[in-house]
């Protein structure tokens, strides 16, 4: 377990240490910005290894019962998770990396952008919280509370990062959009556009969500479906 933490620890202090701080731009400097990504990439890749490695060496410690209503509530939440990541990796981001200055502004608003502008992000929070509710174990709390941290948190230090560079587009980017999915389409700043989804993205991630569950159990040694 304290594999768990420490790992758990490292890779949120390895992102928001370097990527949020001045930490960054003092590397860009002296690196360059491909070597500070490839950098970077590999920290980041290494700690999500460490990080899985942990959790699957780390003792059981029951915190609550898991009845099959909680159980299955990734298998609700999943489906929706999946075509939000389809949806933002597959659609221009104008908050990505390297992403020109003129694919912001409030015209840039286009597909699941409209619903939030961080599709991605929250699609690994539904993952995280899902998991969270159907694994009522230590391990689990940590593993997936640490995932859900690093892209929570990392929505809004990406709205911070942009508002302090991008200036006048960026504001006027995210007054037509929200962090939050859905709520700039409550408060009618915006408005949900299906067509501009398209019924193939949501095909495609309601696809890789059927193929994730039947090979769940050869990945990651639980059957989701066991406790139904």
């Amino acid at each position: 377990m304290t594999q768990l933490i420490a790992a758990a620890l490292f890779l949120l202090v390895s992102h928001f240490g370097i990527a949020s701080t001045p930490i960054r731009p003092w590397l860009v400097a002296r690196l360059g910005e491909r070597r500070y990504l490839a950098l970077y990439s590999l920290i980041a890749l290494g700690a999500i290894a460490w990080v899985i490695w942990a959790y699957h060496r780390a003792p059981y410690v029951e915190l609550w019962p898991t009845p099959a209503a909680t159980t299955a509530v990734p298998l609700v939440v999943l489906p929706f998770a999946f075509v939000l990541a389809v949806a933002g990796l597959s659609t221009q981001n104008p908050t990505a990396v390297g992403a020109p200055a003129e694919t912001l502004g409030g015209s840039a608003v286009r597909g699941i952008f409209r619903v939030t502008r961080h599709p991605f992000q929250w699609s690994v929070v539904l993952w995280a919280a899902a998991h969270l509710i159907a694994n009522g174990d230590l391990a689990g709390i940590i593993l997936f509370g640490a995932f859900g941290a690093l892209a929570g948190i990392g929505t809004a230090l990406i709205d911070r990062k942009y508002a302090q560079s991008r200036g006048a587009d960026w504001q006027a980017f995210a007054a037509a959009t929200s962090n939050l999915p859905f709520a700039a389409i409550a408060a009618g700043r915006q408005s949900f556009v299906f067509a501009e989804i398209g019924w193939g993205r949501v095909a495609l991630g309601l696809a890789l969500y059927l193929v994730l569950l039947a090979a769940h159990p050869w990945l990651f040694g639980a059957p989701p479906l066991a406790a139904l």
